[in-house]
């Protein structure tokens, strides 16, 4: 098995602050993402907290995507991780920073599973 892996991880800021708080539009959203991104679902958690928040991850067969919502700051915190190169987490990434109107992304996209970890600008193909 290969294990050569891609991780993209976002900051999304100034993010719909409803949306961010609202657990039922948060985990269709991941969940959505994933399958448009090629992916194949196998589990889905998500979590409400009180007073606000949103945490969740969709477990995928190619690895998983994870949020963590901060709807009083307008932030969220993504991870899209895939194993392969036949999802490209940057698709689903895209998906979720649109869904959730972010007007400030910072992304990080690292290749995995080479022994060093390398920080890229795009992933191979």
């Amino acid at each position: 098995m290969d294990t050569y892996s891609r991780h993209c991880i976002l900051e999304l800021w100034e993010c719909n602050r409803e949306l961010l708080n609202d657990i039922k539009f948060v985990e269709k959203m991941m969940t959505d993402a994933a399958l448009q991104a090629g992916a194949e679902v196998r589990e889905v958690t998500f979590h409400q907290f009180a007073p606000q928040g949103v945490s969740g991850v969709v477990i995928v067969s190619e690895s998983h995507l994870a949020i963590h919502t901060f709807p009083e700051h307008g932030y969220a915190s993504i991870d899209v991780f895939t194993c392969g190169k036949r999802i490209d987490p940057k698709k689903a990434a895209s998906i979720i920073a649109q869904k959730l109107q972010a007007n400030r992304i910072y992304e990080m996209n690292v290749e995995r599973g080479l022994g060093e970890m390398h920080i890229v600008k795009d992933f191979n193909s």
